[in-house]
Parts: structure tokens; sequence; C-alpha cells
């Protein structure tokens, strides 16, 4: 019970409500502000000149005295003017493999009229990256956080702060955006080699797609390349079609799971089947991925790439 109230304490305080769709503004009661460690010294230093003043009547320690104190009082307001009202958006992430770092792209929007330095972004609080927002412009920044396993990574709590301008204050806001990254599974060492070919013309047929001779047309794939997409034909209401060439054979295979050797593991087999998808692509070839309870269709180049690989990456094995 303890734990729970000081949880729900500690959010309440703080405005954590979880991950948050859409844009967030850092009014006041987002923005947090302590002295740091030399903010500290910097008082205690102020305390021992006004003691050493009123002890022997010195009427310039006085002046020194009050203007250091006044400096102090206007970097904590200048500290935490660094922060406030930041509109803060996230960005696109790219999908990488397991054991890579995702970097959340997060966006800062300054839409006033002064310019926001020195400004950090952390996910661990042991590294950060910092950047400078000028007047009415956008800035963005990128925190890597490691991605371990295949699925979806979520970057979690993340902490905007700054201690600009003296370094005697620190400013802070927790921020916790609606985003994720898609974590694909790490290919194999290559050396399984891919499986026999096939098409829908029967297995080991070969199917022409050069570029040297028209020979005829075969229906759209997603992926195919729309310099070959029949155009003249879909404009007389025909559906897409895509120009097929001889010269260079082009075959067509399905990475299947029920051909991997039967002792591998379920995420050896992904890491496999991950390794079958990046040679498929690289060979220029057209290919399709079934998996149990999951079947994408065959096509051909970077869409085709991204689907499969995505495919592996939210495989569950008991859905």
């Amino acid at each position: 019970m303890y734990a729970a109230l000081k949880s729900n304490l500690y959010n309440w305080l703080f405005q954590l409500r979880g991950p948050e769709a859409g844009v967030i503004v850092l009014v006041q009661r987002r923005v947090f502000i302590l002295p740091t460690r030399q903010g500290l010294t910097f008082a205690a230093m102020l305390l021992l000149m006004l003691t050493g003043s009123i002890n022997y009547n010195l009427s310039l320690g006085f002046i020194l005295t009050f203007l250091l104190g006044a400096m102090g009082i206007n970097a904590m307001l200048y500290t935490f003017r660094n922060l406030a009202n930041l509109r803060i958006a996230g960005g696109r992430t790219r999908p990488v493999f397991a054991g890579d770092t995702a970097h959340f792209v997060v966006h800062l929007e300054n839409s006033g009229g002064t310019d926001r330095y020195a400004i950090g972004l952390t996910h661990d609080k042991k590294e950060a990256v910092f950047v400078d927002v000028t007047a009415r412009t956008t800035a963005s920044a990128a925190v890597g956080i490691p991605a371990p396993r295949r699925g979806i990574l979520r970057p979690g709590r993340l902490i905007l702060f700054t201690r600009y301008p003296l370094g005697l204050y620190y400013a802070w806001a927790y921020l916790e955006l609606d985003m994720q990254c898609i974590v694909y599974p790490r290919p194999a060492p290559s050396g399984l080699p891919l499986p026999p070919a096939a098409s829908s013309e029967g297995a080991g047929a070969e199917r022409g797609q050069g570029q040297e001779d028209f020979s005829g047309l075969r229906q759209y794939h997603m992926g195919d390349s729309p310099r070959h997409i029949a155009w003249k034909v879909a404009a007389r209401d025909q559906g897409l079609l895509t120009k097929q060439f001889s010269g260079r054979a082009e075959t067509e295979l399905w990475l299947d799971w029920a051909r991997l050797p039967p002792h591998l593991g379920v995420e050896e087999r992904l890491s496999q089947l991950a390794r079958w998808v990046l040679d498929a692509h690289a060979g220029g070839l057209s290919f399709g991925l079934r998996l149990p309870g999951a079947t994408v269709d065959i096509a051909m180049g970077e869409t085709q790439r991204e689907r499969c690989l995505e495919a592996l990456a939210l495989y569950d094995r008991d859905s």
C-alpha cells in the first residue's frame, strides 16, 4: 500500500500520465527546477560574504553580496524560461535489427521570440544530446536506446533538461511520447542457402524479367518498379499490369518456415528467415514469406523487404 501511495504521489507531483500522443506543451506546472551542486556552493559563498560584511561592517561587501544574489535569482528565471512553453512532438523512428541502437527523434518547437540554448535530452541520465532552438524555429534531437530483442520498442520516460545560463540551477521536464520502433530479428550469419525457387507457373519455373526484349504482361505486384508498369493499358481501365522482358531470368520463391531445419528454435528460425529476406532482396528476386498463421504475398523491392521483416519482428507463436 505504501508503494502504491508513493507511486501515485510521484505521478501527481511530476505530472506523469503515461504515453501521450500529439504535441506536448511544457506549461509552467510541467517544468521543475532545483539548485545544482554549484548553485548550493554559490549560495553558501553568499551566506559567508553576508556574514563577513555584517561582522566587519563592510559597505562594499554588502553591495557585492546583494549584486551576486540578484544575479543568482535572475539565473533561476532564465533557466526556467529556457524550457517553459516549448512544444514537443515525437518524430519518425526507423526500424533496427535486434542488438542495434534505436534512435528516437524528438522535435522541439520554439514559437516564442527568445532563443533557447543548451537543451539536453536523455533516457538514462548517463548520456545526453544537446540542441539549441532559436526563436520561431524547430530543432530535432535523437536519443539512442539499445534494442536487445525483436518486437516493439518504446522509449519510455525521457528527460528534457537545461542548466543554462550559469549552471546554478537544473530545470527539467518528463516526457513520455507515444512513439515506438520496430525491432527486426537479428539476421543469422550467411551459410544456409535460399530454398529452391518456385513460381505461380510451377516449381522451378522462371519468368523473363530482364531489360532486353518485351515478352508480355503480368499482374502488378506490390513493389514492382513504376518504370515497368503498362500505363497505356491502365489508362484503358484494364487494371495495373507489369511489363515482362526476356533476358535476365528472375525467379520468385517462398521463404517458408516449414523449410527450415527442424532442430532450430523459434528465434533461430526467425533469424534465418531474416537472413533469407535480405539475401533474396539483394538478389533482386520476387519472394514471399510463410509463417505459422501469417503469409506475406510474393512481391519484390524495398517495400516487400520491410513487410517481411516487420512480419518476422511481430511474430507471436502463441497467436
